[in-house]
């Protein structure tokens, strides 16, 4: 099996490709009739999907993975278990399944980019979802320390009461832009002197 685009995504971090590498090698495999089970880096291609937030995807894919892959690579597990966490959309302990496995050197930049990248996303569902939040609650949501997530909110403008321990969010102004389009407004510009005539 030649795994030399899988590689090379890495290799570049590309990391939202990898899942789609790694479905179509698995797609090439079966339908030559080769034997690739054993050999298959199942915890990359599941970590692929979660890097790109395809969770159904990952867990099918675990579905598919044989019991004895899945008891015999400790690493397809721990993979898994980040996606069994966001499955049942339980945020704040997926930085904890991140960090209580010591990932494989082929794993260790994929699953930090992936972890820096949940780690804003989760900031930013916080600054839309909340106006105010706990420090306590902040540090858990984004798997720091509660010192680390004052100073990372801090750093984006949000405020912070020592006395209540709570953090009031700054709320992103809503630009929207118009995109000016010619050619619709003289369609608009024919409809209308077409109605008054």
């Amino acid at each position: 099996m030649d795994f030399s685009a899988l590689n090379e995504a890495l290799a570049f971090k590309s990391y939202d490709k990898v899942a789609g590498i790694c479905d179509t090698l698995m797609f090439l495999a079966a339908s030559e009739g080769v034997s690739y089970q054993q050999d298959w880096p199942y915890a990359i291609h599941l970590i692929g999907h979660i890097y790109v937030n395809d969770i159904n995807s990952a867990r099918f894919l675990w579905k598919k993975i044989p019991l004895a892959v899945k008891e015999s690579q400790p690493e397809v597990s721990a993979a898994w278990k980040i996606g069994q966490r966001l499955w049942i959309k339980d945020y704040a302990s997926v930085h904890e399944a991140i960090r209580e496995f010591i990932w494989s050197p082929q794993c260790q930049g994929i699953m930090a980019a992936f972890s820096e990248m949940y780690t804003k996303r989760m900031f930013e569902l916080l600054q839309s979802a909340y106006s105010t939040i706990s420090i306590q609650d902040t540090a858990l949501f984004l798997g720091m320390s509660e010192e680390d997530a004052t100073n990372y909110v801090l750093q984006h403008g949000w405020t912070v009461d020592p006395a209540s321990r709570m953090l009031t969010v700054k709320k992103q102004a809503v630009v929207t832009k118009q995109k000016l389009d010619h050619s619709k407004l003289q369609r608009l510009t024919e409809y209308v002197f077409h109605l008054e005539h």
